[in-house]
């Protein structure tokens, strides 16, 4: 019998072919983990206890078992391998510190070139919810998260300042852009940066993923004449909320109530000699829905036939969608209040994207579950289907992903 802490694999077994993780597994096949590990030059040149393949998967574990330890996560990777026969050798569960050292090696960029090739959107034209006419619903936003409060991190994320005690937060503070389909909470582009870089300019690098079916809502913390630019480059419509400071000609009103006007740069707003056209819907929530807020949206859809004013108005609250998925992230696949295990910046930077590809997992299952029961998406609890997966993992994990008969390559536990 193996002594605690140990599993022991039969003749020929590798133990990253044993490894399984249910909807994990699925999402990303162990060949695609190879491939991508390979292709960041990660590939190990020797044997060892945590081969890359493992640590990637064990560092989504460890973000669906968010709060769990180091050694309990790698505990639940192998739950169940030793009620299988015929083990001839060992795989012990590594120390906390050899996991930690495992992570360094391998690094944030294969979780980030998994994230490229696995997340796109999922909708499809029989998803409920993901729709308006013609268009995709995509939706940008930004969000921090509070990190350990090492040295490496706070020099190289920073901390936001405070108005009281010594002037500063507690905690380092990484910064997070992501762009997400409204109807299903996928998770399709995403950045992280130090807290120094606006979230503007890191959604900036998000716009290259936009498609001419999609329309992009955003809040007005993302107006500006480059940005909107940025956003249309790729042929995407967008509909965005801007400040009722911001100047907005009356060109020509039209039928619904809209009118068409258009937005410059602040270094010409005296000249305005390079606008660009827009067309504005103004609507007042009142007050059985709201404060009586005058809303002022722009967007790229000019002619009112192709969008009435009244459906822009009421489209926009979808733009909330990705506040609600920024919160699954954040506070039930994490927790309340969450801090970020990770003590090294590259660290950090691997965990956020483990943190994304394991949402866009269980999102892309709660949308295909959906389908199945001609169900719009939002009517299947997200924390639910966590609980599921979580249970469904760690009864999994003694099954192997690959066809049974011995490895053509073995290697030492």
């Amino acid at each position: 019998m193996p002594r605690p802490g140990q599993v022991k694999l039969s003749v020929g077994d590798r133990f990253s072919d044993r490894i399984a993780l249910g909807v994990l597994t699925r999402a990303f096949p162990p060949e695609l983990i190879d491939e991508v590990v390979a292709g960041c030059g990660r590939t190990e040149q020797r044997s060892r206890l945590l081969p890359a393949r493992v640590v990637v998967y064990f560092v989504l574990a460890m973000c669906l078992f968010f709060g769990q330890g180091y050694e309990e996560v790698a505990r639940l990777l192998v739950q169940g391998l030793e009620r299988e026969s015929r083990w001839a050798r060992a795989w012990r569960v590594p120390t906390t510190a050899a996991i930690g050292r495992a992570r360094l090696r391998l690094g944030p960029e294969p979780l980030r070139a998994l994230f490229a090739r696995v997340c796109r959107p999922v909708a499809d034209k029989r998803t409920q919810g993901a729709w308006y006419r013609r268009w995709r619903l995509v939706a940008v936003d930004g969000t921090t998260f509070d990190l350990p409060d090492t040295a490496a991190n706070a020099e190289f994320f920073g901390r936001p300042g405070t108005s009281r005690g010594q002037g500063r937060s507690a905690y380092p503070q990484a910064r997070v852009a992501a762009v997400a389909e409204c109807g299903t909470h996928v998770v399709f582009a995403a950045e992280v940066a130090p807290l120094s870089v606006h979230e503007t300019a890191l959604a900036e690098r998000l716009f290259p993923a936009l498609t001419k079916d999609m329309l992009l809502l955003a809040d007005r913390g993302f107006c500006g004449l480059d940005l909107w630019r940025a956003a249309r480059a790729g042929g995407a419509d967008l509909l965005w909320r801007v400040r009722s400071t911001a100047v907005l000609p009356i060109l020509t009103p039209l039928d619904d109530g809209s009118y068409l006007s258009e937005i410059v740069a602040a270094r010409d707003k005296n000249r305005r000699a390079d606008p660009e056209r827009v067309r504005v819907v103004e609507f007042t929530l009142g007050p059985r829905g709201g404060d009586g807020t005058v809303y002022r949206l722009i967007t790229s859809i000019l002619d009112p036939a192709d969008a009435p004013a009244s459906e822009l108005a009421a489209l926009y609250a979808q733009r909330w969608e990705i506040e609600n998925t920024l919160d699954e992230i954040k506070n039930h696949q994490g927790s309340p209040g969450i801090v970020l295990r990770s003590q090294h910046p590259r660290g950090v930077e691997q965990e956020i994207f483990a943190f994304l590809l394991v949402h866009h997992a269980l999102r892309d299952l709660m949308h295909r579950a959906a389908l199945h029961a001609g169900h719009d998406p939002d009517r299947i609890s997200f924390t639910r289907t966590l609980r599921v997966v979580r249970r469904h993992v760690t009864g999994q994990a003694a099954l192997s992903p690959l066809p049974a008969g011995p490895s053509p390559h073995p290697e030492p536990a």
